[in-house]
Formats: C-alpha cells, sequence, structure tokens
C-alpha cells in the first residue's frame, strides 16, 4: 500500500525566495503548453504529446530568450508539461472541465520534486537544483529543515513517490508517498454503526460519544477573535475608500495576515480532532464500520445549518474513515441515503414518522426510550449485520 506523508518545511529567507521561484517556472510552464495545446487545436492539429512538447522546450532554453530556465530543474517543467497535457485530456475524454490558465495571484504555488534525486533524513530534506554553486557553504541552501523529527523514513530502502512542494498561503510543505507492506490482520471485534451530527460530532453504537470541538472554549474564542479582526478590516477598507475604489493600506494587509493565521489555526484544530478521532475508532478494531450517505450538498443549502455542518467537516470524517479503514482491512459499509436510522426504532422496527429535528429522546410505543443519535448508531450497526 502507499501512504501520503505531508510535513511541514522551515525555510529561511533565501529558501522561500527560490521556492517562489520554483513555483513560478512549473506556473510558466503549465500555462505554455496549455497555450501550445490551444494554438495546435485552433489550427486544426493533432494533440501535441508532452515528449515532443519537452524537446521543444529543451530547443527554447538554448535561446537567449528562455536560457533563463537553465537555472533551475528541468524536473519541474518536465512535470508540469505532463500535468498539463493529463489535465487536457481528461476534458476530451469529459471527466473535468476545460483546464485554466494559472494565475500569479490566485493559483496555489506548488511544484514537483525528481523521486530519485530528493533526499531525507532525520530533520532535513534536500531539494534538486536550489542553487548552481558547487561550494559546500552554498550547497547548504538545497537543505530545508523539517517541522517534525523522523517523519519521513529515509535509507537507501526507501522509495519516494511523486513528491510535491507546496505554499498554502502561510507555510510550504513537502508531500511524498511511500509505499509500505500490506496489513494482512484481519479484525475480529464487533463491527460499528457511526451517527455524524451537528451536536455531537460522532455517536457510536457502542454508547462512545466524540463530543463537537467547535463548542470548545478554545474554538470559541478564536472565532471570536477572528470576527473581531474581521470587522476591523472592514472599518479600514471604509475609512480609506476613495470615490468607488477600496484602497490597500499597510494595516490592512497586516490584518488580513493576522486573518489568515486565524483561519489556518481554526483548520488545524477541527482536522486535527478529526484525526484523532477516526484514528481512535480505527483501533477499535471493528469487522466493519457503518456510516450514512449523507447527502452533505443539500444540506448545506439550510441556511440555518450550513456553517455548523461546515465547521464539522463531516465529508473529511467520511474520507479519513475510508482510508485508514483500507489500510487495516475494516470493511466499510455506506448506509442507503434513504434508510431510516434516525426513525427506525431499534428494538422492534416499528418507523416513527413524525420525528422531527428538535426531538432528542427516541420514544416508541413498545417503550423504547433513548438518544435519537444512539438509536440511529445501532440501526447502523444493524444494517451492517445485514450486507456483510
Amino acid at each position: 500500500m502507499i501512504k501520503g506523508i505531508k510535513v511541514m518545511l522551515l525555510p529561511n529567507n533565501k529558501q522561500k525566495t527560490k521556492l517562489f521561484q520554483c513555483a513560478g517556472v512549473a506556473r510558466w510552464a503549465y500555462n505554455w503548453t496549455l497555450g501550445r495545446q490551444k494554438e495546435s487545436y485552433e489550427q486544426g492539429d493533432k494533440f501535441i504529446s508532452d515528449g515532443d512538447l519537452r524537446k521543444e522546450l529543451t530547443q527554447l532554453k538554448k535561446t537567449d530568450e528562455y536560457k533563463w530556465l537553465n537555472k533551475y530543474s528541468n524536473n519541474i517543467t518536465k512535470q508540469a508539461i505532463k500535468d498539463a497535457c493529463d489535465a487536457y485530456k481528461r476534458f476530451f475524454k469529459g471527466y473535468s472541465k476545460f483546464p485554466r490558465f494559472k494565475s500569479k495571484k490566485k493559483s496555489e504555488p506548488k511544484f514537483y520534486q525528481d523521486n530519485i534525486k530528493i533526499q531525507f533524513t532525520e530533520t532535513h530534506v534536500k531539494l534538486e537544483k536550489l542553487t548552481d554553486s558547487t561550494k559546500k557553504n552554498k550547497q547548504k541552501l538545497n537543505w530545508i529543515r523539517l517541522a517534525e523529527k523522523n517523519r519521513i523514513p529515509y535509507g537507501k530502502d526507501v522509495k519516494y513517490i511523486n513528491p510535491r512542494i507546496s505554499f498554502d498561503g502561510l507555510n510550504w510543505w513537502v508531500s511524498v508517498g511511500i509505499e509500505y507492506k500490506d496489513n494482512t490482520e484481519i479484525p475480529t471485534n464487533n463491527g460499528i454503526g457511526i451517527d455524524l451530527g451537528i451536536k455531537e460530532l460522532a455517536m457510536c453504537s457502542d454508547d462512545i460519544v466524540y463530543s463537537n470541538i467547535n463548542k470548545t472554549d478554545k474554538v470559541r474564542k478564536l472565532e471570536k477573535r477572528l470576527k473581531r479582526k474581521q470587522r476591523q478590516v472592514s472599518r479600514k477598507y471604509e475609512i480609506n475608500k476613495q470615490e468607488n475604489t477600496f484602497i490597500k493600506t499597510k494595516n490592512i494587509v497586516k490584518i488580513g495576515n493576522e486573518i489568515r493565521k486565524l483561519h489556518k489555526k481554526l483548520k488545524g484544530i477541527r482536522h486535527n480532532y478529526v484525526h484523532q478521532t477516526t484514528s481512535e475508532i480505527i483501533n477499535r478494531k471493528p469487522m466493519f464500520i457503518v456510516l450514512e450517505d449523507l447527502n452533505v450538498k443539500g444540506i448545506m443549502k439550510n441556511k440555518h445549518l450550513s456553517k455548523a455542518i461546515a465547521q464539522q467537516c463531516l465529508h473529511e470524517v467520511k474520507r479519513q474513515i475510508e482510508y485508514k479503514s483500507l489500510w487495516n482491512n475494516i470493511k466499510v459499509i455506506i448506509a442507503d441515503r434513504f434508510f431510516p436510522s434516525s426513525k427506525l426504532c431499534s428494538q422492534c422496527g416499528q418507523v416513527k414518522k413524525d420525528l422531527k429535528l428538535s426531538d432528542r429522546t427516541y420514544e416508541c410505543n413498545c417503550g423504547n426510550v433513548m438518544d435519537r443519535d444512539l438509536n440511529a448508531a445501532i440501526n447502523l450497526r444493524n444494517y451492517g449485520k445485514k450486507s456483510a
């Protein structure tokens, strides 16, 4: 199996400059490829293969106009050309929309590194051709410090797959795929039904509850500070408005960076909690896990619930459970979207059609009285037993 690992980088100022330049080279090569493909199509010619485009770019590098490309790794442009050609093919096969040209302001800065030439140690990663100098003190520029020690395996026997360097607006990251041996252990514990919701993140059929992280004091304080900063930057825009134009001052840029950091921190807290929750569920090693096929896109149209649902990261929970279960040979069963997990009595099987969202306790004529989320989780577990 192949596991993807993503670790934050801690580059110095010179390294940051070089990383942005490499990302710019990748963006240029991607846009150049799309331009050539579009030009060829308009002229009635056939699709240009990425091999032919790489040969054409090699000749361009020999000219004075494009000799600046020789300062950077040819693997950056090679992969950018391949990515653009793949995107172009996907459009004509009907898998995606027509690929757009990458904008310097809006597109995410990222580029490819050769999987053979990239090197990892306990604390650093070596990137290719960040400096042309052969001096030892200059060669240090190629080594960038990792934020986490021993996070990525290293050694002669380790093979890296598709290494990518990316910038998320605040930090640089390195992501790489590493092949591990398949897990042959077959779990034998009882299956689990999981009811995802807004009040609590997850209610399991064995009566284990994972609370809503957004209701904690830490998250609420950060959200309060975020609202305050957003109001502050809005007032700054109004004060510096000239006729119909908003002027972006240095103070606005400064507050904007603080807002970006708060958004990033909140996202990190939520995703970290989701990882902890899903890992804890997987570590119990159930035979199967049953989840609802939630129509998250449809629920998001409800203006009263959309924010709470977005903060719960329900799709992310489902995604993590699916791939972590695959690693541990746990069967994941997705219940039918119209399966009445909340309205169905877990004891007698009677369906309570008049159950409202405000009814937090499920009461049945057979005498069954329990929390509605627990009742739904038990029904999902029973659904899994029949399907397994």
